[in-house]
């Protein structure tokens, strides 16, 4: 019975994350992990978590998570008619990005996740992601480079490589997926709610990916199945489903330069958390 106490602490901080990565995923398809990731990150470290092994854990844990926060996003928006799902999923399916989004991710989690530390990848994403939302922010709310999503060989290159960093990150796609989409002409409600559905092509085959990598991996916290934490994947996504629909009526009750704005200041809050985490 002690021992069952001794981790309270932790599974009230895993269900304040929760909660936090539910509004998130539903107002901006972001999926939650940008919260998730460092909060894992600190909390498995204090209960004496490996270096080695900890980063991995809490990127997986929250791959995890997204899965179901993913599934409850898009049914969200979807009622809104705000998915756009010849992206997603057209007829042949090699038209798809979700599903070179998947490979990438399922290629990162399964085979470039335990060789690299992926320090260098956060930097070049942070970098980009702030480029990103100070566009969001400051840049003019009707520029955009192309009328549609680029078709060809562009949905490979572009999925995969999406899918493989998000995967590395914990993250469901929507900071890179929702700015992409916005500058190839998509309605920024209709990116983010195809966001959603982008982030259940990465979270899923990642998971896989984690629990296959870190199979008998020592150091691993309690409860946890290759680098999944079982623990934190029921508390945060248990409660993070009850707040998802509150994120995607407040995205749908907002002109669509107010989403901008908010989504430009949480992406650069994101950037910069990641370039501390790198350079300190």
């Amino acid at each position: 019975m002690a021992e069952f106490f001794s981790y309270w602490p932790l599974m009230l901080t895993l269900i304040a994350v929760g909660a936090a990565a539910g509004v998130s995923a539903g107002l901006f398809g972001i999926g939650g992990g940008s919260v998730m990731v460092p909060v894992l990150f600190y909390a498995f470290m204090s209960l004496g978590v490996p270096e080695n092994v900890v980063m991995h854990c809490a990127v997986a844990t929250s791959s995890a998570v997204i899965i179901p926060n993913a599934i409850r996003s898009v049914r969200s928006h979807n009622k809104h008619g705000a998915v756009d799902w010849g992206l997603l999923w057209p007829k042949n399916p090699l038209f798809s990005y979700a599903l070179w989004i998947g490979m990438g991710a399922l290629f990162a989690a399964l085979w470039l996740a335990p060789l690299m530390s992926g320090q260098a990848l956060t930097l070049l994403f942070a970098v980009i992601a702030s480029l990103v939302a100070m566009r969001f922010i400051f840049g003019n709310p009707n520029w955009q480079i192309r009328e549609s999503v680029p078709g060809g060989m562009a949905r490979p290159i572009v999925g995969g490589s999406v899918g493989a960093i998000s995967s590395l990150m914990g993250i469901g796609g929507g900071s890179l997926t929702v700015p992409l989409m916005s500058i190839c002409g998509v309605p920024i409600h209709r990116a983010v709610g195809t966001a959603s559905g982008f982030g259940l092509a990465i979270a899923l085959p990642a998971t896989i990916g984690f629990v296959v990598s870190g199979w008998g991996a020592a150091g691993r916290p309690a409860f946890s199945f290759g680098y999944v934490n079982i623990l934190g994947l029921v508390l945060i996504a248990a409660t993070a489903f009850l707040t998802i629909p509150l994120g995607a009526k407040l995205a749908h009750g907002m002109s669509q330069s107010r989403l901008k704005m908010i989504f430009g200041i949480c992406l650069l809050l994101v950037a910069a958390n990641m370039a501390r985490e790198v350079l300190t």
